[in-house]
């Protein structure tokens, strides 16, 4: 089971403060356990939304709508994708992560091929499959 573990953006993610040296170590030691625990299928942190864009679809219209984004209980700060055997396990290796002061870390199981049912045909799960394998060549 496939699960992404967002951290939540808060006034000093958006104002660019960046982690004090103990923290960027506390989180270092953190990631060292996930990756050597073999789970992580990918980890990163966000920039603030200053220097991002979200596209709205109306129709066939698009309109871009630049950064910053005011709803700062609602944004991304980083992320953790985990492999693991159960929700439990996640939580388990969640509740191991570096942070205080009232920070809630969401956890959320990824949709798998077969969560889909019938109206993910063999046709669309091989294109899936197809394009899940050129992802992997192409990050070598």
């Amino acid at each position: 089971m496939r699960f992404m573990v967002i951290v939540p953006g808060n006034e000093d993610s958006e104002a660019g403060v960046m982690p004090t040296e103990e923290m960027l170590a506390e989180m270092g030691r953190y990631n060292e356990e996930l990756v050597n625990a073999g789970i992580v299928l990918a980890m990163d942190g966000l920039q603030p939304t200053s220097r991002g864009a979200k596209v709205r679809f109306e129709g066939g219209k698009r309109t871009v709508i630049d950064g910053p984004f005011t709803e700062a209980k609602e944004l991304v700060a980083g992320f953790w994708i985990i492999q693991v055997s159960s929700k439990e396990e996640a939580i388990e290796w969640v509740k191991k992560a570096p942070f205080d002061g009232g920070t809630e870390i969401e956890i959320r199981q990824i949709f798998e091929n077969d969560d889909f049912g019938t109206e993910f045909t063999p046709e669309l799960r091989e294109q899936e499959d197809r394009l899940r394998q050129r992802m992997t060549e192409q990050r070598g």
